[in-house]
């Protein structure tokens, strides 16, 4: 039998913690408006934070389906950005350390990739794992954007109204860390943000935002977001300029806003997953942005 200990290689330095909370996010999987990315990234950007533990990456990805850059100058290779997927301690705003395990979804050996994880959980004592990203919604991004929590324990679920039921989806890294955790007795949170669909391919830092505050109000800590909401305020303004030049777009987007409303008063409780006949798909909706934002660039 492998060990899952192999997987990973422990930093020389080990720093002191005291049940700490660990936040994790693979890029790869779904991840509507890159809110799990930003998220993270925003965390570990805007803190000081240090190495705890690598993986193994040559065993754990598939280089052909997600090609690493390189960098050619002239007549030679001078660069090459190799994929990290680690684990890092970080401090918060109120000085309280936590963890997070970031980078690539790993495409093989899941199970022993979780187990891997679940002997650096047990090792620092984690007192909760929480998880974020986005999933595409029927939902305008003039009103607030909601969250599906899911949990490895009822008791930490918010109370909810979820829009979905018993579903088969394709799996994730993610997911199975949660359900095999959960399996040990863990406390493992997840927080999927309502999305815009027609946004969903692009960056909106607006859900990376919602996802952190939904965080910090179930873990206790707290994240500076000021540059993250500042992001999202020029993105939020970007779009309102598009949607203000185009009748299309303005026609579209009160379209869904009505029918938002209609769910939010509870005489359509299927309106957010549903995609009427009248109103346009998400795809359609990014194609309207993408066709816009091309009319731009070639007036400018």
């Amino acid at each position: 039998m492998f060990d899952p200990t192999d997987l990973y290689e422990l930093a020389a330095d080990l720093p002191e913690l005291t049940d700490p909370v660990l936040l994790y996010h693979f890029d790869g999987f779904v991840d509507a408006g890159n809110a799990g990315r930003l998220a993270l990234g925003h965390l570990l950007a805007g803190s000081e934070h240090r190495v705890v533990a690598t993986f193994d990456v040559d065993r754990l990805l598939d280089y052909r389906s997600r090609r690493p850059t390189m960098v050619f100058d002239t007549d030679r290779w001078v660069g090459y950005e190799s994929p990290e997927l680690a684990l890092y301690s970080a401090t918060d705003a109120a000085g309280t350390p936590y963890l997070v395990l970031n980078g690539p979804e790993p495409d093989r050996e899941w199970e022993l990739f979780v187990k891997a994880v679940t002997t650096l959980t047990e090792r620092f004592e984690v007192s909760r794992l929480a998880t974020l990203h986005g999933i595409p919604m029927g939902v305008p991004h003039t009103r607030p954007l909601g969250i599906t929590m899911h949990a490895s324990k009822p008791e930490l679920v918010e109370e909810q109204t979820s829009s979905f039921g018993r579903v088969h989806v394709p799996g994730s890294a993610a997911a199975l860390l949660e359900l095999r955790l959960g399996a040990r007795g863990h406390d493992v949170v997840g927080y999927a943000v309502h999305v815009p669909h027609y946004l969903s391919q692009a960056e909106y830092p607006h859900a990376a935002v919602t996802g952190l505050e939904a965080v910090s109000r179930g873990t206790g800590l707290v994240f500076p977001l000021d540059e993250l909401r500042t992001a999202a305020e020029r993105t939020t303004a970007d779009i309102e300029e598009q949607i203000r030049a185009s009748t299309e777009l303005s026609t579209a987007i009160a379209g869904m806003e009505q029918q938002y409303d209609a769910f939010a008063a509870g005489s359509d409780r299927e309106s957010l997953l549903a995609e009427p006949s009248s109103m346009p798909t998400g795809e359609e909706l990014a194609a309207q942005f993408e066709r816009f934002l091309a009319e731009r660039d070639d007036e400018v």
